[in-house]
């Protein structure tokens, strides 16, 4: 089996992680699971970006289809009643869910949007990363609390 089978079978396997985990709906170790998901995805996308990985269509299609499906289903975790307990979730999300939403919405399209005029190298890789980094990076400043 070649690298790139086992891509693109390791991103669907997420997808399918993240539908059992939605399951699972708003627990903490969900929310957890689908950041690690977006994670893993973008990852693979800054490896291509810095060409420590070839480029692969297929690779780059699987990853923003996690992330487009991930970010769409990720607001959702956040259910009224789940803001207690130690998590790196800000009780700014509860205080603030439209925004959090649209800011989830926000990555979930500009995936879908590149997926769609999916980039044809490297470079067009890192350009993407770099748009959805800065939605990830802003949605992080306001409603993550870093623990050590």
């Amino acid at each position: 089996m070649n690298w790139k089978t086992v891509a693109v079978a390791a991103a669907f396997a997420g997808i399918a992680i993240g539908s059992a985990m939605a399951a699972d709906n708003g627990t903490h170790d969900a929310r957890v699971g689908m950041m690690k998901q977006v994670g893993g995805a973008a990852g693979a996308l800054s490896a291509i970006a810095k060409g420590t990985k070839p480029y692969d269509a297929e690779a780059v299609k699987a990853a923003l289809t996690t992330i487009a499906q991930t970010a769409k289903a990720f607001p959702d975790q956040f259910k009224p009643g789940t803001e207690t307990g130690d998590s790196e979730a800000s009780p700014k999300i509860w205080e603030n869910m439209d925004d959090f939403k649209a800011r989830a919405a926000k990555l979930s399209t500009d995936a879908e949007t590149v997926l769609a005029q999916l980039p044809a190298d490297a470079a067009g890789v890192g350009a993407a990363l770099n748009t959805l980094g800065g939605n990830c990076g802003g949605c992080h400043q306001l409603y993550r609390i870093k623990k050590d």
